[in-house]
């Protein structure tokens, strides 16, 4: 995969100012995260299909209605989430203060909040943070490490990536922040990604863009099963590149795609390697399937088999597991043609046409010590194929999420 660039972040893009402050939602950490462009932006989201959905995810929903938007602010610390009719208050309190201290449009905000769920959100911390750090947005590169890092819960490290390419004879950068460890699941996660963009590009085209990366990046993740009420994916492009604007779906629409693409796999998979409590990263490969869509349903249910991830967390070669996950999947498989491979650098086919294949079993469970585990189902049906991302289930994820509000 083309790596993004890891010393630049939001702030190289034109026209992204933003700034990452503490205004006490958390003990100590920084909590509020505010992303501004100059210009209102087209703006696409992507958000989750839990039916219970926190009050700043309906907010957003509802203010991106048009495709457009310029500021983005996210709270750290407490969801706002199954908190009635205070939490939608004190989500447009938040759009209307940010917009008022921006002089835009309070529908031209995008309100995101992470954290606790069912606890009244602090809005009076909130509202005066805004007012005081709406003056130190930076174009400063620092600043786009601080917001990076003020979107954190229960992450050890802050997830950001940049990329950049030539739309025509122009320059484009693009660039994003995530977070998320635990409560990390396809459609989505308990995850939050922005992204911004200077190319000049149509809305619709936008988000068609993004739910297109989405499925086949941040959808193919998993950590354990969870899908929170909070999941976001936002995306703003405010054509400061100066590009011919992307009005159909022609050579620049695709190369755009391609560079958001990357990008969210970057960020996916960043996710992924900090997932909590993990021991190991899991790449699933499923290829020869008769489409797609089956190909990433496999992923997606054997990445998420809990018997699979214990099993590659006690190192144990159990491909049994693997292909009952695979046979419970939904998808219209042949069994007696499926072919199993697990390894780290490189692969050992542990079964052929769907029985035991003979192979070393210290030497597997030797590979399987490592951090990086992959696993690659050949079902032999087609010629479609599917990557996803997760990570073994530990006494540590168990740990800390029993003690997550504690």
């Amino acid at each position: 995969m083309e790596r993004t660039i890891v010393n630049r972040n939001i702030t190289d893009v034109r026209g992204i100012r933003a700034r990452g402050a503490h205004v006490g939602i958390k003990s100590k950490r920084r909590d509020l995260a505010i992303i501004v462009s100059d210009v209102p932006a087209s703006a696409a989201g992507v958000y989750t299909r839990n039916k219970v959905v926190a009050a700043p995810v309906t907010l957003t929903r509802k203010h991106l209605e048009d495709g457009r938007a310029q500021a983005i602010i996210v709270a750290s610390g407490n969801a706002n989430a199954c908190t009635g009719r205070e939490g939608m208050e004190s989500s447009g309190k938040v759009a209307e203060t940010l917009a008022s201290e921006l002089n835009i449009r309070k529908e031209d905000v995008v309100f995101a909040a992470t954290g606790v769920i069912g606890v009244p959100f602090p809005v009076e911390k909130v509202l005066e943070g805004i007012r005081k750090n709406v003056h130190y947005l930076s174009r400063r590169r620092v600043s786009g490490i601080m917001a990076a890092n003020a979107i954190m819960t229960t992450d050890t490290f802050q997830k950001d990536g940049y990329v950049t390419f030539r739309l025509g004879k122009k320059s484009i950068n693009m660039a994003g922040i995530a977070k998320g460890a635990g409560m990390i699941h396809p459609d989505m996660a308990t995850m939050l990604s922005f992204i911004v963009c200077d190319a000049d590009i149509e809305p619709k085209l936008l988000d068609e863009a993004l739910r297109y990366s989405v499925d086949r990046t941040f959808n193919m993740i998993t950590v354990d099963g969870d899908t929170s009420t909070n999941d976001m994916v936002v995306a703003l492009s405010n054509g400061m590149a100066g590009n011919e604007r992307i009005t159909e779906k022609g050579e620049d629409y695709f190369r755009f795609r391609e560079k958001l693409n990357i990008l969210c796999e970057y960020l996916a998979r960043s996710i992924v390697s900090d997932g909590e409590g993990a021991t190991k990263f899991i790449e699933y490969r499923v290829v020869n399937a008769r489409s797609e869509d089956d190909a990433r349903r496999v992923v997606r249910t054997v990445s998420d088999s809990n018997l699979v991830k214990t099993a590659i967390f006690g190192k144990d070669p159990n491909w049994g597991r693997i292909l009952a996950a695979v046979g419970r999947s939904g998808v219209d498989i042949e069994p007696d043609r499926i072919d199993i491979f697990l390894g780290s650098r490189k692969y050992v086919q542990v079964a052929h046409k769907g029985a035991f294949h003979e192979f070393n079993r210290g030497q597997l469970r030797k590979m399987l010590t490592s951090s990086r585990i992959r696993v690659l189902i050949d079902l032999h049906q087609g010629g479609a194929d599917s990557t996803g991302w997760g990570t073994d289930f530990s006494y540590e994820y168990v740990r800390i999420n029993a003690e997550y509000t504690t």
